[in-house]
């Protein structure tokens, strides 16, 4: 977490492969990226918020996922994708 916590804010969830994203308030265009362990990314995207968003993971392993907010903030989540 870089800036002020939003823990409230950004709320993640992953069911097998399919990573669920919800934005509870307007924190306006969300940059989101999902990398794997070795760096390489899976998923880029950009979201206008409130709305929320799914990602298909088609692989097994562990992932970053990394929410850039219109000024810079970044917040970040580790999980792991199993079959």
């Amino acid at each position: 977490v870089q800036g002020m916590p939003k823990g409230n804010t950004i709320s993640a969830s992953l069911n097998g492969h399919t990573l669920t994203v919800a934005f509870s308030e307007n924190l306006g265009q969300v940059a989101v990226e999902i990398t794997d362990a070795s760096g390489a990314t899976v998923h880029c995207l950009s979201v206008l918020t409130p709305n929320g968003l799914q990602c298909f993971i088609p692989l097994a392993g562990d992932y970053v996922v990394t929410f850039t907010l219109p000024n810079g903030d970044e917040y970040y989540g580790e999980f792991t994708v199993t079959d």
